[in-house]
């Protein structure tokens, strides 16, 4: 893609499912794009983008790879997982705190043999602790690759430009709906779906310490230089629905679990607290203050994250609620 060669190890592309029981209880035509089924380490959107960064990472002749993210980060347990595939070692570095307990991604991460870096969130810049953990690692004969948060950056994003492809050749006209976290997916799939007949909606998951939509402008200006890309934008030009944050990043929400059930009665499908049950909860919303409207064609792609039930905050919110239905026969 753009002359940027990539390591094919999935099966692309990821199936789309339509939603029949919810379209019919929402109104709309709702469809869902599997980019959780991807292979490797339980799925997920990130292993569009490692394609990308690992070869990358290889050509540069790397032999470890270096992330950040949250103690619960997806996009840590992918990298774990494929470096693990690639036979290379791996490092998260979370300027997070011990949840208590080694579980969720955590635990997934020491599984595919991911050395995590836990550093309490004192104001110590984060590359300051990645470069210390990257000299330790270096000092002992490695050769170091960074991928950043998410790995948004513009080689990470030409996965989802390629995913733009394949939802073009899926559908010609609807609204594509995906949470927007470190920006890397949402921007790839922005510029590959621009000039089609599909809008492109991000439900933004997380605060940002500058104006989101600034933040989209040089995103794309710097991908646009690297990917040679023929037209410009302004901040107008993104469509980020930014009032669902649901109290802050990765935080238990009564509202967004309802979602997570609503999807999971309805279609028997998996969401998680972070990023996709809050853009369904989000998603529900917007068809009822009719942001979307009925009849439109909906293309909602599950980003993975199935893991994040299990992270023990969230695990805790749940067995509160779900408890009345379990009983314990003597």
């Amino acid at each position: 893609m753009f002359g940027y060669p990539k390591l094919a190890f999935l099966n692309l592309p990821t199936p789309v499912s339509y939603l029949s029981n919810l379209s019919d209880s929402l109104g709309i035509e709702l469809y869902m794009k599997r980019d959780d089924l991807t292979e490797f380490g339980v799925g997920g959107n990130k292993l569009r983008k490692l394609e990308y960064l690992v070869y990358d990472a290889k050509e540069k002749g790397a032999t470890m790879l270096i992330t950040v993210g949250g103690a619960q980060t997806n996009h840590g347990r992918l990298t774990a997982a494929v470096a693990a595939k690639y036979q290379m070692k791996c490092a998260i570095v979370a300027m997070d705190d011990y949840p208590g307990i080694l579980t969720s991604n955590m635990l997934l991460d020491r599984i595919f043999g991911a050395y995590v870096f836990l550093h309490k969130n004192d104001g110590t810049p984060l590359m300051n602790v990645v470069e210390r953990v990257a000299d330790k690692f270096e000092s002992q004969g490695e050769r170091c690759y960074f991928i950043p948060m998410g790995g948004s950056n513009e080689i990470g994003a030409l996965g989802y430009y390629e995913c733009a492809q394949e939802i073009k050749n899926e559908f010609k006209s609807g609204r594509v709906v995906v949470p927007l976290g470190s920006m890397g997916t949402y921007m790839g799939l922005f510029c590959g779906l621009h000039d089609s007949g599909l809008k492109l909606t991000g439900v933004q998951i997380m605060p940002y310490e500058e104006n989101i939509f600034n933040y989209a402008v040089n995103y794309f200006h710097r991908v646009k230089e690297a990917w040679k890309l023929d037209f410009d934008v302004t901040e107008d030009d993104f469509d980020i629905a930014t009032d669902y944050l649901y109290g802050g990043y990765n935080l238990p929400s009564g509202t967004v679990r309802d979602a997570i059930y609503d999807m999971a009665r309805s279609e028997s499908i998996i969401l998680d607290p972070c990023y996709t049950g809050k853009t369904y909860a989000a998603l529900r919303d917007m068809v009822e203050q009719e942001k979307i409207q009925k009849g439109e064609t909906v293309i909602f792609i599950h980003t993975g994250g199935l893991p994040g039930v299990y992270t023990p905050s969230h695990q805790k919110a749940f067995e509160a609620e779900l408890m009345d239905g379990v009983t314990v026969l003597k």
